[in-house]
């Protein structure tokens, strides 16, 4: 597990972290580019965001027009899997932006889409990296 204490990120200009939430978030790596800090210095942009399932709930539709459309709504969702509903929404949750040497001092190697609980508690935050 790493962590980021609040208290020195502030003390450090090119770091900035943008949160909100729980205590415990599953969060994925989304995007990591290359960026340059005011004073020229190369670093990273790392967007986390947090994977939230959608709770599915069944319509029992009143009609039985409505249910044979129900059921040709399923079928077309069936055959077209680009008509399926998505049960996953992405929330941006986190953004760092950090100095090569600020990576390197985290200790963590972000890699896209890999999966981490974030851990906020006592002014700092902690990175779990999930199988």
């Amino acid at each position: 597990m790493t962590q980021l204490d609040f208290k020195k990120c502030i003390k450090l200009p090119s770091c900035v972290v943008v949160a909100e939430g729980t205590n415990m978030t599953r969060v994925r790596v989304q995007k990591i580019e290359s960026i340059r800090d005011p004073e020229g210095n190369l670093g990273k942009r790392i967007e986390l965001i947090e994977d939230r399932v959608i709770p599915r709930f069944a319509v029992r539709p009143a009609t039985e027009e409505a249910r044979m459309v129900q059921e040709v709504v399923r079928t077309l969702q069936q055959q077209l899997p680009m008509l399926t509903t998505r049960t996953q929404f992405a929330l941006p949750k986190m953004i760092l932006f950090l100095t090569e040497r600020e990576y390197e001092k985290l200790g963590i190697d972000f890699d896209v889409n890999q999966v981490y609980e974030l851990e906020l508690s006592g002014q700092a935050i902690r990175f779990r990296r999930t199988p």
